[in-house]
């Protein structure tokens, strides 16, 4: 087993942390920092990671505080909040910015839903993209005569199985999230 493998399995490997970050960014009906891991505020003309720019605490399961490092960013962050696609208002009471967390209604759990499920068909794709590279890389090994008929054989199905395994990961990653989404 060569280097295709290798990469192969490196691009399966991040192509599993991508989908989980992504899918930290879907709003379940709890408070969770990871909601605010992509929204970017404009700090003196800079777009910056909300991350970077303050504290942001779970106070309870249904809120967000977010403390500003520079109390003059306030203003923004309550903004790039409001431009963003949480759909929640935050409230600023001149410290610090506080976001409750609604709970979802049932068309909107329907539609995150749907969003999720398409997040891990994207990721499968990705998976699926990755495997053919790799079979296209050995068989041309082969072809060059780098690799015996046999080893090509046993190299496919390396893959073949690293992919099955990969695809199931993805289902449950995503399985789990719909559970998350669904709990009242």
């Amino acid at each position: 087993m060569g280097t295709a493998f290798d990469i192969y399995q490196e691009k399966m490997t991040k192509t599993l942390s991508v989908l989980k970050e992504d899918l930290n960014t879907v709003r379940a009906g709890r408070a969770n920092a990871a909601l605010l891991d992509q929204i970017t505020v404009d700090y003196y003309g800079v777009p910056t990671p909300l991350k970077n720019m303050a504290n942001i605490q779970v106070p309870d399961p249904r809120s967000l505080t977010i403390i500003p490092f520079d109390p003059k960013s306030l203003k923004n962050i309550e903004k790039a909040i409001q431009m963003s696609n949480l759909g929640i208002n935050p409230t600023n009471d001149g410290k610090n910015v506080r976001l409750v967390i609604p709970p979802l209604t049932e068309e909107r759990r329907k539609d995150l839903t749907k969003l999720i499920k398409k997040m891990g068909e994207e990721a499968k794709v990705a998976v699926r993209n990755c495997r053919r590279d790799a079979n296209d890389q050995l068989k041309k090994a082969e072809k060059a005569g780098e690799l015996t008929e046999d080893d090509l054989k046993d190299d496919l199905d390396e893959i073949q199985k690293a992919t099955d395994k990969c695809m199931k990961d993805i289902d449950e990653i995503v399985s789990g999230k719909e559970k998350e989404l669904m709990e009242i």
